[in-house]
């Protein structure tokens, strides 16, 4: 992990003070073990122990200055501040967008183009009992605006599992001249044309009892798919109140599938087939969520200030750069389940765990020799 900004990562631990009175474990040794963890899919704090412990004499030069216990590395999940996580997620954040500021998106565009969705993190209500989602049952919501370019995530925000999709709005700042793809449950007129009227762009899907009339209709297209593309204006006193001004209606036919979906969005100029072709795009931000979700388990917290230091660290292992400058080996690659549940065993260690750490560790197999090759793993980047 030599690549990481380590001197950005000092200030903000000294910003927040989170070496202070720490005998074992500083910030730097807990980072590289939660990545470690991540990179490798390690399944519980035992598991990054044993794994850890397998090669003692590597460790020195993975970054580690003693072995990692598991009830230290508990500590230091619950105890740091997850201040110190977001800030430094949010600068390699901010490094690794500027590596994607010229990728191509849909018609190519040259406007930032983001999707906006959240989702569902089941948990165990013995477990987590701040988690309050139903009687018999925990969760959390991840809120997730994704720059397209890139699959690069730029706002973030985890709430309880009864938060609805609609109040982040209330929380994300629009930017000007950037356009949000969302889903129908950001449906909501009042918060969609505080949106318009900052200069910012939405599309989203309509929803069936959409009560509107139609004002114009331009050209459509059916062998592309494009069945209608209509100016409406809202009827009903409540929904002409809360958006006033006029939308633009889109009905699209999927040559493939056959089905129908009616997009909704305040942005004119575009032509209808690029406005569909990007919320198709949209499917980005579901392939992030499976790699959160899939990556995450090896850090359950049991309280919420643990829940963000995982969830963050997570984004700053998505968001490392050499991650980020190719985007073939994102989601990072990691051994096979056989090799590392073999290795782990017999209390050895395959070198491709250590070496995501620090590259420069000479190549060596693993003491039981395993035949296994590491599956392929799908592109979060399509």
């Amino acid at each position: 992990m030599s690549f990481l900004p380590w001197t950005t990562f000092a200030r903000i631990v000294d910003r927040y003070g989170g070496d202070r009175r720490v005998r074992h474990l500083p910030c730097t040794e807990h980072i590289r073990a939660l990545a470690f963890a991540q990179l490798t899919l390690r399944e519980s704090l035992r598991d990054i122990e044993a794994c850890l412990a397998a090669h003692p004499a590597k460790l020195y030069h993975s970054g580690f200055s003693a072995p990692v216990r598991r009830a230290t590395l508990a500590r230091a999940n619950e105890r740091r501040d997850w201040r110190i996580q977001t800030d430094f997620a949010q600068r390699l954040i901010a490094r690794a967008r500027k590596l994607y500021a010229g990728e191509p998106l849909a018609g190519e565009l040259a406007d930032t183009v983001y999707a906006l969705d959240s989702t569902t993190i089941d948990l165990c209500l013995s477990v987590f009992p701040w988690a309050n989602f139903r009687t018999a049952k925990a969760a959390v919501k991840l809120h997730t605006l994704l720059d397209l370019r890139g699959s690069i995530p730029s706002f973030m925000h985890i709430s309880d599992g009864k938060f609805h999709d609609v109040n982040v709005l209330d929380i994300l700042a629009p930017e000007p001249g950037a356009i949000y793809v969302m889903d129908r449950a950001y449906l909501d007129f009042e918060h969609l044309y505080l949106m318009h009227q900052t200069g910012a762009f939405f599309l989203t899907r309509a929803k069936k009892n959409l009560r509107a009339h139609r004002l114009y209709s331009a050209r459509k297209d059916p062998q592309r798919g494009i069945v209608a593309d209509q100016t409406i204006a809202l009827d009903g006193p409540t929904s002409q109140r809360r958006y006033p001004a006029h939308l633009r209606r889109i009905r699209y036919r999927d040559p493939n599938s056959g089905k129908t979906l009616v997009f909704l969005t305040n942005r004119t100029d575009l032509d209808a087939l690029t406005l569909c072709d990007l919320y198709k795009s949209r499917w980005q931000v579901e392939l992030f969520f499976k790699w959160i979700k899939r990556s995450s388990g090896s850090s359950a917290p049991r309280r919420m200030p643990s829940s963000r230091n995982s969830g963050w660290l997570s984004r700053s292992t998505y968001s490392s750069p050499p991650f980020a400058s190719n985007s073939e080996s994102r989601p990072p690659s990691t051994p096979c389940s056989r090799s590392c549940r073999s290795c782990r065993l017999n209390k050895s260690l395959s070198m491709k765990c250590l070496q995501d750490l620090n590259p420069s560790l000479p190549t060596r197999r693993c003491r039981i020799n395993c035949l296994c090759s590491p599956p392929e793993v799908t592109p979060l980047a399509v």
